[in-house]
């Protein structure tokens, strides 16, 4: 059996304000005490892993360690088919040190055209999570989601964060970039079911780790 989160302060490893919000979003109902590393002047530890659950991990326990709090990280990505998965593991990378989404969407889009793939069968891709929960102790216990789409041309949407406005996913007609936080997480706590790969991780910790939530969402 899982760890469960005791008390209701838990640190956000991210500097990232887009991710801390969706993190707030998603975690409403169950009325946590929510503060990012960057607000607590913790460092940004290298990202040395292979994977995204191994990035998470770094993240998380790093966090937990210098707080003293547990702390709740993820690492997440792109993978485009028609570019043998790319950006991947690399997405945050592809935006460079100042964080240049818009100029990653357009490189994702350059390279698609470059390999001729223009209809939307052409560009399958998926969005991938990876959750980590620590604890100052070293205990952590993780969770993985997905959630798979297209990418369409232009990026569309001001909505969300990163690639969001060029992911189109399945069965829907806006993109990421186009929902509010309801749609695009599309969390129904009670049939533990979700949207975004981000939310879909999330009910999968939240069952090994968390309370029940309070009330419907």
């Amino acid at each position: 059996m899982s760890r469960r989160l005791t008390g209701t302060r838990l640190v956000v490893a991210t500097h990232n304000s887009g991710k801390l919000a969706e993190f707030r979003e998603i975690l409403a109902p169950f009325r946590l005490d929510l503060v990012a590393a960057g607000a607590l002047g913790l460092p940004e530890p290298e990202e040395t892993g292979t994977t995204f659950a191994d990035n998470a991990r770094i993240k998380a326990v790093a966090a937990a360690t210098a707080s003293g709090l547990p702390a709740l990280a993820d690492d997440s990505g792109l993978f485009v088919a028609a570019l043998w998965g790319a950006p991947g593991i690399f997405s945050a990378r592809w935006a460079g040190p100042d964080k240049d989404f818009d100029g990653a969407m357009a490189r994702v889009e350059r390279e698609l055209c470059a390999r001729g793939a223009r209809t939307p069968e052409s560009r399958a891709a998926a969005f991938v999570a990876a959750l980590c929960l620590a604890w100052p102790d070293g205990e952590t216990v993780e969770a993985e989601g997905a959630v798979h789409g297209q990418v369409v041309a232009p990026p569309r949407g001001t909505r969300g964060f990163g690639y969001d406005p060029l992911f189109l996913p399945d069965g829907h007609a806006r993109t990421f970039g186009e929902m509010d936080a309801a749609e695009k997480h599309g969390i129904d706590w009670g049939r533990r079911i979700g949207l975004s790969h981000r939310a879909r991780a999330m009910i999968a910790l939240a069952d090994r780790c968390l309370d029940r939530p309070e009330g419907p969402r």
